[in-house]
């Protein structure tokens, strides 16, 4: 066995062992605990359960959140650990390093090296879903800077001129920020949309249904994907990515890549292309694979 890769959701714990040529050939899996310290003793569980498969190999975990670079306190918002040092406490309690990656980040690198974006360079990979974040992977590496930011796509603001256009709501995000595009285009985002356009409450999962046959969640979904076609010309004018592959709970509704494509090709400069828009091939795997090859890396550049 080569690596495994620990992927701690909100719900539950997913532990997979992979080998030599990356197939998945182990899975353990246990429901998330809600305090932070048995957490840790659960997490560090599946460390102590993975190093009995894969020895010396490598241990990555993927987790919604960051790590402070500089105090090593986590930051998240559906998990128990904020202001603590989470990575160090479950290596500490573990007896075992491993490398933490952000859950998104580790979707980004799984999907550049074995899904939907392997072979091409560079790639963004995008969740959309009750949060946004994704990664950036140049050559099958992520690009990870000293921050630990990098990569929180839906932290960035929305465009002003869209804002004002359709008398969009400026709203505070749960990052501290104001006016990000995670609050106009997350899964809550939608919601919000809808009460903002039309005064009527539409679900997410209300708007894919009824766009093709309601004028109001057509609209919805008209300015939804104006809105999110900025946010991917923003990675365009900054990364310039061959390819943009797209995860997360809202990628299932019907005709996204298609609209979203179409979207950014009007939000581009006059005559120029724009990258493909793809939706992820790992699905739930994506997240667990990510973090083993990038715990795998980390341990074969310090030898």
């Amino acid at each position: 066995m080569i690596a495994a890769g620990i992927d701690l959701g909100g719900t539950k714990i997913e532990t997979q062992i992979f080998d030599n040529s990356w197939r998945r050939v182990e899975t353990a899996r246990v429901a998330t605990p809600a305090s932070y310290d048995e957490l840790v003793l659960s997490v560090a569980g599946q460390v102590s359960w993975a190093a009995g498969q894969v020895g010396g190999g490598a241990i990555g975990l993927g987790a919604a959140g960051l790590v402070n670079p500089i105090t090593k306190l986590a930051l998240a918002s559906n998990l128990p650990v904020s202001g603590r040092p989470f990575a160090d406490d479950v290596a500490d309690a573990a007896g075992r390093a491993l490398t933490m990656t952000n859950d998104c980040r580790a979707f980004a690198l799984s999907e550049a090296v074995f899904g939907a974006a392997r072979g091409r360079s560079p790639a963004v990979g995008l969740i959309l879903g009750t949060g946004i974040g994704g990664g950036i992977v140049v050559d099958g590496r992520l690009v990870q800077g000293p921050t630990s930011v990098g990569g929180e796509f839906g932290h960035m603001y929305a465009p002003a001129h869209l804002v004002v256009a359709h008398r969009l709501p400026v709203v505070a995000c749960g990052c501290g920020r104001t006016g990000c595009f995670e609050t106009l285009v997350s899964g809550r985002g939608m919601v919000r949309l809808a009460e903002a356009l039309t005064g009527e409450a539409m679900t997410a999962p209300d708007v894919a249904r009824l766009k093709a046959t309601h004028a109001g969640a057509a609209q919805v979904w008209a300015v939804w994907c104006e809105l999110a076609a900025e946010m991917l010309m923003a990675l365009v004018c900054t990364v310039d990515p061959e390819v943009i592959v797209l995860g997360g709970g809202l990628t299932r509704i019907d005709g996204m890549v298609e609209d979203l494509q179409a979207a950014l090709s009007r939000a581009q400069l006059p005559g120029f292309p724009v990258p493909d828009v793809v939706l992820a091939e790992g699905g739930a795997a994506s997240g667990a694979r990510g973090a083993a090859y990038a715990a795998w890396q980390e341990q074969v550049a310090h030898g």
